[in-house]
This record gives C-alpha cells, sequence and structure tokens, in this order.
C-alpha cells in the first residue's frame, strides 16, 4: 500500500476510454492500462485490419493481445476507492502564458493562488497550505499572485529590497543603505508606501471630483444640445410662419398694386376714349362745315351766295386744343418708382437685420482654444462695411462703403434718426456675434478702432455719444505712428507695442473676449477685454480732424 503522504489523484487510475475509474483493470504489452471491456471494444472495431494499436501511444500489435485482468492494479484501485480518489485538477486551474504558476508544483504547474513577499514564491491552494497551518510561516505577507517578485531581490546583494531611498528614487535592500547609499536619504518602504497611499487618495480624489465635474458637464451639455434643438425648432417654425404671412402680406399687395393700376388704368383709358369720342364727333361736324363751305364756293350767284352765307350758323368754338395734355409714357411711372424704392427699403432692411438672424456659438462649460497666428484669425474674419445712415455728416463713404474720409460737405447725406452728429464717427451696418476678426489701416494722426451696442446715443451729450466714452462701447486710440490707448466707459488705460498702420480686431462675443493685435509681418497684442456681452456689437470708427485723413476696413482673403 502506498505510504502515507504520497498523493494520488484520480487521472492516474482512470481508463483514457471511458475516462471513469479502472474496472477489471488490464495491462496490455506497452504498459498502459484500460478497463477490460474497454480496450476489448476497441480492438474488436479493428479486427477487420488485422493490427491492433493502444489507444495511447498508437503501439500495433499483432496478433491481438490476450488480455489478463490484472490483479494487483485491481486491488489498488478497491483499496483506493475506499479511501477516496482525489479529483484531478480541471484544466482551467492549471497556470497559462499569462496566469502566475506555482514555483513548487513539478510537472505541469497550477495557477498561483497567492504569491509570499517574504519567500518570494508563488504558491497553489495545496502548496500554500504549510503558511495557513504552520506558526511562523503565517507571518508572511501574502498577496495577490504577481510575476514580478523578483524585482524585489537587490541585484548587488541578493536580498529583499525593503528600503527606500528618497535621494534616488529607488528601492534599496538594508545592505544598499549602509554601502552605496549611505548617507542618503533612506526610509522604509513601508513609509514611503504610506506617504505615496496618502497622494494617491488625493489624486484618486481630484480624478472623481473631475469626473463629477465632467459628468456635470456633460449633463449640461446634453441639456444644452437639447435646448439648442428646441430653440433651432421654434426659430425655424417662427420664421416660416413669418415669411409666410410676409409673401401673403406682398401676394396682397401685388394684387392691390395690381387692381388699383387696373382701376386707374380703366378709369383713364373711358377718360381718354369719351375724348376721342367727342374729337370723332367734331371732326364729323368740321367736315360737314367743310363741304358745305365748300359746295357755297361754287354758287355762280352772288347774291344767293351773300345770302347763304350769312344763313349759316356760327362755328362752335375749339375746346380741345388746348385742353389736351399727352403725357409721353410716363402714365404710371411714378407707381414703378415707387414700388422700385420699396423693393431697394425691403432689401436694405433685410440686409441690415439678416446679420441678427444668425446662430451662435454654444456657449459650452469647456474653454475654447483662441486662435493664435493670423491664418488663424482669418479662419473667422468678417467682411465690414460701414452704414451711411449712421456716418457723420462731414466725414465721406467710398470703396462701397468700406473708406472712410474727411469731406466738410454737411448736406451731403439727408437726415436720418440713426446718423452721428455730434461725434464724427461711423458705425458698420453688420452686427457681430459669434467669433469675428476684421482689420483696419488708417493714414493720418488719429483713429479710434470701436465697437460698440446699437443703440449707442446719436446725439446730445458727448459722452454718451462718442466710442470708449460710455458703457456701451470700447475704443482703442491709435496716435501715429506708435502710440496707443484704450477707452470704455470714459476710462483709459496706456497700451504699449510696436508701429502699424493696420490694426486687428478680434471678438469672441460668447466669451466675452475683445482684442487689439497690431498687424505687420507678426501679429502683437496690444489690448484684450474680457467681459460680458449683453447685445449683437457692432464695428465703428471714430476720427479726428485731419484734411489727409484715410481710414477702412480692410478686404480680408
Amino acid at each position: 500500500m502506498a505510504q502515507k503522504g504520497v498523493q494520488l489523484d484520480r487521472e492516474t487510475f482512470s481508463c483514457s476510454i471511458c475516462l471513469d475509474p479502472l474496472k477489471d483493470p488490464v495491462t496490455i504489452p506497452c504498459g498502459h492500462s484500460y478497463c477490460m471491456s474497454c480496450i476489448r471494444a476497441h480492438w474488436d472495431d479493428e479486427d477487420e485490419k488485422k493490427v491492433h494499436s493502444c489507444p495511447q501511444c498508437r503501439q500495433t500489435f499483432t496478433p491481438r493481445p490476450v488480455l489478463v485482468k490484472s490483479t494487483m492494479l485491481a486491488a489498488l484501485v478497491e483499496e483506493l476507492k475506499k479511501t477516496g480518489l482525489q479529483a484531478a485538477p480541471a484544466d482551467h486551474c492549471y497556470a497559462g502564458a499569462e496566469d502566475v504558476a506555482c514555483d513548487v508544483c513539478t510537472g505541469r504547474k497550477l495557477k498561483a493562488l497567492k504569491s509570499c513577499l517574504v519567500c518570494l514564491a508563488s504558491f497553489c491552494e495545496k502548496h500554500l497550505q504549510p503558511h495557513r497551518d504552520a506558526a511562523p510561516l503565517q507571518k508572511h505577507k501574502l498577496v495577490e499572485p504577481s510575476k514580478k517578485l523578483q524585482e524585489n531581490i537587490c541585484s548587488r546583494h541578493d536580498e529583499v529590497m525593503k528600503m527606500f531611498c528618497r535621494t534616488d528614487q529607488q528601492s534599496i535592500c538594508y545592505l544598499c543603505s549602509v554601502d552605496q547609499h549611505k548617507g542618503h536619504d533612506t526610509v522604509s518602504a513601508a513609509a514611503e508606501r504610506t506617504e505615496r497611499q496618502t497622494e494617491l487618495e488625493r489624486s484618486r480624489l481630484n480624478i472623481q471630483q473631475r469626473i463629477q465635474d465632467r459628468e456635470k458637464d456633460l449633463k449640461e451639455l446634453q441639456q444644452e444640445v437639447e435646448d439648442i434643438c428646441s430653440s433651432a425648432d421654434e426659430a425655424v417654425e417662427h420664421g416660416e410662419e413669418t415669411f409666410t404671412e410676409l409673401i401673403r402680406l406682398m401676394e396682397r399687395r401685388s394684387s392691390e398694386l395690381k387692381r388699383q393700376v387696373r382701376s386707374q388704368q380703366e378709369a383713364e383709358v373711358s377718360r381718354v376714349k369719351e375724348l376721342q369720342e367727342e374729337l370723332e364727333q367734331e371732326i364729323r361736324e368740321l367736315k360737314r362745315r367743310d363741304a358745305e363751305l365748300e359746295e357755297l364756293s361754287h354758287t355762280q350767284d352772288h347774291s344767293q351766295f351773300v345770302h347763304s352765307y350769312r344763313s349759316l350758323p356760327a362755328l362752335r368754338e375749339d375746346t380741345h386744343s388746348s385742353s389736351i395734355n399727352i403725357r409721353p409714357l410716363r402714365h404710371f411711372e411714378d407707381v414703378t418708382a415707387a414700388v422700385s424704392e420699396l423693393r431697394e427699403k425691403l432689401q436694405d432692411a433685410l440686409r441690415d437685420h439678416w446679420t441678427n438672424i444668425s446662430l451662435t456659438e454654444v456657449d459650452t462649460l469647456l474653454p475654447q482654444p483662441q486662435p493664435e497666428t493670423r491664418d488663424e484669425f482669418l479662419k473667422y474674419s468678417r467682411q465690414i462695411t460701414m452704414d451711411p445712415n449712421t456716418v457723420h455728416p462731414y466725414l465721406w463713404l467710398s470703396e462701397g462703403n468700406r473708406k472712410v474720409t474727411i469731406h466738410i460737405e454737411e448736406d451731403f447725406y439727408s437726415e436720418h434718426p440713426d446718423r452721428f452728429t455730434e461725434c464724427w464717427q461711423v458705425l458698420s451696418r453688420q452686427s457681430l456675434t459669434g467669433r469675428c476678426y476684421w482689420e483696419v489701416e488708417w493714414y493720418g494722426e488719429t483713429v479710434y478702432v470701436a465697437v460698440a451696442y446699437k443703440d449707442i446715443i446719436r446725439a446730445g451729450d458727448l459722452k454718451e455719444c462718442e466710442f470708449g466714452f460710455n458703457d456701451k462701447s470700447w475704443a482703442l486710440e491709435c496716435y501715429y505712428p506708435s502710440t496707443y490707448s484704450f477707452w470704455h466707459n470714459d476710462a483709459t488705460t496706456s497700451v504699449s507695442g510696436p508701429p502699424s498702420s493696420r490694426v486687428g480686431v478680434y471678438l469672441d462675443h460668447s466669451a466675452g473676449i475683445l482684442s487689439f493685435y497690431s498687424v505687420s509681418d507678426t501679429m502683437t497684442l496690444l489690448h484684450r477685454v474680457q467681459t460680458t456681452f449683453t447685445q449683437p456689437l457692432y464695428a465703428g470708427l471714430k476720427v479726428d480732424f485731419h484734411y489727409s485723413f484715410v481710414a477702412e476696413f480692410c478686404k480680408l482673403k
């Protein structure tokens, strides 16, 4: 009988054909054992080939071997059945390429259940048992299976590295601390772990807080998406209804115009036809009188001629020759002109206000990168033109309303409620929201490059009107060649920068950023404003009197 302590598993005494414990075990010439019924059935299938083989090693036998029951093996199996056979480990208990294997197992190794930081070895369930039973081994530090145990061994002294050198930021053993790391700031690995664990927990708390913040941001952005979609749907629906109503109104006005013109046409034609009939009647009468007079002119009897001529009725006075006033091809020119004027006003109104019907950027909680190079700024370039209805009467607009010069002709521009009458300045036709960039170039002494709300005062107190001297405008004063000042709400800030006759302006309306740049070969930031804009902005220019002054909004590609 096997000695106590010899471990025999179920697989050792199982038939490899039926996989059950051996029944009537027989051993064939190659040394492998099977149940007698199993090997007989296997060889019965091979009888036709006249060659019989071992199911495991494939060794062949001729003739068919005689099977004799192995009494010793049968007795051993029966005895082990009484004491109980240990079940063979399942395949998933064996260590694979990615698993940590037991360092004690021989042959095919089982997966390690724990690793010991003292023994620097890994153990399966069976070989871990001494660490659970033996009192000295119970004090060892057991951790989850690790392939990096050998990294804890000092390559210089072959000792476990239980210390940490803060000077060199590396793990060391005790001998290292009194050798090449002597005099360094050294602590136990446990102490270093405690401190780093505290840092780790702080990092985790920070990460978890950022996760919560980002999840909150994400929810708010999702809500923002829903709000944008809802608002867009409402805007589209309202826009469709409004334009449909406008189209219907235009159709009604078109029908009314047609009716009025046709009615007037009918009345005028009727009046003319009445005159035509009267003239035709008069022509007939005149022709009859002319015939009578012609006949009378041929009368030879003088007495009869005189008598007949005196008895003729008097010719009716001409009543039409001076009253008929023909207007050559100008009957409805006033209507055509009025309709054309209406069309131009509608086009102007649509052009002036269309920029207000624009999609603004989503104001997210996440920071948006600001452009840095001129090429990046030019991605947001806007073509700016000036509004003739706002320009001061002493200023002259040209180049498609992009250029402004001094021109003392006060009567050139008609009166308009939007016109600046006190300050020599002008606003753009376009409103500015979202991200915009434009450039102003000038020649002269001083120009104010500005932005303002549309409701800035146009006449009256200078401070209420002038760019930079109220809370409705922001202005950069540029004094040739390189003196700058920033103005807002009657407060000034000195600004320094390189000389340049061109200034770039960048607006991020939703972020509340307004920046002014000196533009030459490079872009230099002159001044930046961080605020909250409550309305769309309009670009503006203000000038000081100088006959040679010229400023214009540049065409940008």
